[in-house]
């Protein structure tokens, strides 16, 4: 699977998800500071690759679209490093892989509790 790390996460996640066997940008690697979140979107689609963020802009913009990717696999609460947190990514990655590859949008909560969603929103999950 690949990935694009948002900006607003450590590129350790880049080398966490490398290391996991995927294939993992920082997007301080491919772009500029300063894109838009639809441009990383963008991008991302392009790649056929999944984003890695704790950005509520990146569901908003695909509810707006209605788009069926990029996914999107959200962290929410802190610390949002791969020490802490990369078990969880794991498991999402692990169970719920069909739904990402189609296109969904993944929450993992702070205490690790995941939710997901497919696309486009409003699309019944099977």
């Amino acid at each position: 699977m690949r990935f694009v790390i948002d900006m607003n996460l450590t590129p350790r996640w880049a080398g966490f998800l490398l290391a996991a066997g995927h294939e993992a940008w920082h997007w301080s690697q491919v772009g500029p500071a300063t894109a838009t979140d639809e441009h990383i979107c963008a991008w991302a689609r392009s790649m056929d690759a999944v984003v890695l963020t704790n950005d509520l802009d990146f569901p908003q913009i695909l509810a707006h679209t209605r788009e069926s990717g990029p996914s999107v696999i959200l962290l929410r609460g802190e610390p949002l490093t791969p020490e802490v947190r990369g078990a969880s990514l794991r498991l999402v990655i692990e169970n719920r892989r069909e739904m990402i590859e189609q296109g969904a949008i993944a929450t993992i909560t702070w205490d690790g509790q995941i939710r997901v969603r497919v696309l486009p929103l409003g699309r019944k999950a099977e």
